[in-house]
């Protein structure tokens, strides 16, 4: 993590293999693309501690490859206390985990708790799960990971953004 960073956005779902894996790719190439990596700190997590350790999803980096994302050296890891005071934004992918998260956050941490598509797209929609579906439930995560990126990047480094 840069000793400074400007802002920092964590990204979460149920496991951190599917989701948030991809949107934590997604917005990571889309502020490398802006030529801003250096002011951002990127990461993912999940509510739920079982993957933690594991790469992402296969599916997950294979959608994310084909749109020239590397996700697989990505690494699962559970939600902890720490993030609330690590991270400036914390997203939950769908309401489920936006209400374990809000659940689990201590009271007096800095972290802004939001669900992500209401942040990024204004609107209160979930990012649907896509483990146990195919190919096509993989690519409208991605869809959906990309518009939300380049939308929430814009909102992030609007007019008052300062950068080094």
């Amino acid at each position: 993590m840069p000793l400074n960073p400007m802002i920092s956005v964590l990204f979460v779902c149920l496991g951190n293999i599917c989701r948030s894996p991809l949107a934590e790719g997604v917005f990571r190439h889309k502020v490398a693309e802006a030529g801003l990596s250096d002011q951002f700190f990127i990461d993912s997590a999940g509510t739920g501690g079982w993957h933690a350790g594991d790469p992402p999803d296969r599916r997950s980096i294979a959608v994310a490859a084909r749109y020239g994302i590397a996700i697989h050296e990505q690494c699962a890891r559970k939600l902890v206390r720490e993030d609330f005071d690590r991270f400036d934004l914390i997203l939950g992918l769908d309401r489920q985990n936006l209400s374990d998260i809000r659940r689990l956050q201590p009271t007096g941490t800095k972290a802004k708790v939001g669900l992500y598509l209401e942040q990024a797209l204004g609107l209160r929609k979930d990012v649907p799960d896509p483990y146990y579906g195919g190919p096509k439930d993989f690519e409208t995560v991605y869809g959906l990971c990309e518009d939300a990126s380049v939308a929430l990047l814009k909102q992030l480094t609007g007019p008052d953004f300062a950068a080094t």
